[in-house]
């Protein structure tokens, strides 16, 4: 294990392992209950995650939408990178009956679950040929309640072990979320040729049946909150105050204004972007830049209204200060001035990898692929790279250090969208695809194995919901605001040249993992 010598080095999170554990041990732990429910669990999350990205595209494509709308619908998956806004609401709130029954983390978990299987019967009862708006509504509803699904399952993790079992928890998270994506991603593709009958142009049918079923996969995720426990907890170390059910509901009614405004304030300054933006004769930049002074003016207001309502007392001011003030300053007051910069690679460290896999299906498409290679490639042999990655990730991070395999991580997914540019440049091939493929896949999984152990790193207990809502959040936001124009910048400037640009998007990466570990080397 690393020493770190003085007071600002010593701020940065230490995630190497206390003594080595043998392989005896190592397999013991990975058949406990607790781990085995986290690969259950870790389905549950990974399902909803591709039938809002890759398998929604695809079907929207299929149904003749065109590729700059198409990419904009990953910003349904927002909900992802704002997530940390209710967070809180998950550690605080109890919902009736549920938490008396199955205790707080469960009962959130099995709402969450309910809100997912919900939100894909609807998309499933909407043909986004007839009805874009309602597909949309529906893949906003489905990224609202998997987010917060994935809320509730990493604050369990963290509760439910010790630190020395984090590792082997995240390892089984990671494989059953590859698993959920398999299934999401290949089996709804697989799914919708087979109900179409291999017939060739755009099935509506089939896309549905093909969503029912992955509602009722999500009957894993419930079966298994009911089946785990309830993480013995101790929370009242980091709650002050005791509040009444009235208190609650207040707290409740301030977030839902305060949403509320923000929603209301983007749909009414919908005209004046649109008017800026033929003004300016925007290409995807300029329009990046509009939409970004269309969100913080949004978030100024939301802003403006929630600390009004708290001025006039409409809830208590200590509860507000308990829930959101108080685990920003605890990770403040453990990390200084490091804090910073730990947000700034928290940020932007998948900003390569994510802005090139919003247009990667859409790519494989207009390459000339089909579905079958699409699922049999980038899917199925996919999930088997990816774990192949996570397990060697997780070996490797054991042996040289997190921060380490994060600078690996980081250059690996920056060179393998290079390759993507050499793909382009290519007529079709199965193989050629492959190789990229298993390049791409064993890169990623190095690159979540280390950096899902820093982020755990970074938690404290007493805030656990709150804080690592806001670490996974702002990992996503930036990349995910990036990728909704990803279309945009393919059609200004083709493929080959996407992809370059997107490897080029990694390298402020690798100056901020290294600025790090040159604090460590002091």
């Amino acid at each position: 294990m690393f020493t770190l010598s003085n007071q600002l080095v010593s701020r940065i999170p230490d995630k190497e392992p206390k003594q080595a554990r043998s392989w005896r041990e190592t397999v013991r732990i990975s058949f406990h209950p607790r781990v085995i429910s986290m690969l259950f669990l870790g389905f549950s999350a990974g399902l909803p995650l591709l039938l809002i990205f890759s398998s929604l595209s695809i079907w929207l494509r299929e149904a003749d939408v065109s590729r700059s709308t198409v990419t904009y619908f990953s910003w349904a998956a927002l909900a992802y990178s704002f997530k940390f806004v209710w967070a809180p609401l998950v550690d605080r709130l109890p919902l009736p009956m549920l938490t008396r029954w199955l205790g707080r983390r469960r009962s959130w978990l099995l709402l969450a679950q309910l809100s997912i299987i919900g939100s894909l019967l609807f998309m499933a009862g909407n043909d986004p040929l007839d009805n874009l708006m309602m597909t949309a509504i529906g893949a906003i509803m489905l990224g609202f309640s998997s987010a917060t699904q994935d809320v509730v399952i990493d604050a369990y993790r963290i509760e439910a072990v010790d630190n020395n079992w984090q590792a082997m928890m995240s390892s089984s998270y990671i494989t059953g979320y590859r698993v959920g994506m398999l299934v999401a991603g290949a089996g709804t593709l697989k799914l919708a040729s087979g109900f179409a009958g291999g017939e060739d142009g755009y099935h509506y049918m089939a896309w549905s049946l093909a969503y029912l079923c992955m509602a009722g996969m999500m009957g894993v995720g419930i079966l298994t909150t009911l089946l785990i426990p309830e993480p013995n907890v101790d929370r009242q170390s980091s709650i002050a105050g005791v509040y009444s059910t009235q208190d609650y509901l207040r707290f409740l009614g301030l977030f839902v204004i305060t949403v509320g405004v923000f929603v209301g304030g983007f749909v009414l300054l919908s005209t004046s972007v649109v008017s800026a933006k033929t003004a300016l004769n925007s290409g995807p930049f300029i329009g990046f830049l509009v939409e970004s002074v269309r969100i913080l003016l949004c978030v100024f207001i939301a802003l403006l209204t929630g600390r009004c309502l708290i001025g006039i007392e409409l809830v208590s001011k200590q509860m507000v200060r308990e829930t959101y003030i108080a685990p920003f300053t605890d990770f403040f007051s453990r990390y200084g001035k490091t804090a910073l910069f730990i947000l700034m690679l928290v940020g932007s460290y998948r900003v390569a990898d994510i802005v090139m896999g919003v247009v990667a299906n859409v790519f494989y498409s207009d390459m000339g692929f089909t579905k079958d290679q699409i699922a049999n490639i980038t899917k199925t042999f996919g999930l088997l790279m990816t774990i192949a990655g996570g397990f060697v990730g997780g070996v490797l991070t054991i042996r040289f250090g997190v921060l380490r395999i994060l600078w690996v991580g980081a250059l690996l997914a920056a060179v393998t969208n290079l390759l993507f540019a050499l793909l382009a440049g290519m007529a079709p091939q199965s193989l050629m695809l492959a190789v990229v493929i298993a390049a791409d896949n064993l890169s990623g999984g190095i690159a979540t194995a280390a950096f899902i152990a820093y982020l755990s790193g970074l938690t404290n207990r007493a805030f656990t919901a709150m804080q690592y809502a806001i670490f996974s959040s702002l990992m996503t936001l930036l990349p995910k605001v990036l990728g909704g124009y990803s279309g945009s910048m393919v059609d200004a400037l083709g493929y080959q040249t996407f992809f370059i640009v997107t490897a080029v998007m990694g390298l402020p990466v690798l100056a901020l993992v290294s600025w790090i570990i040159r604090l460590e080397r002091r």
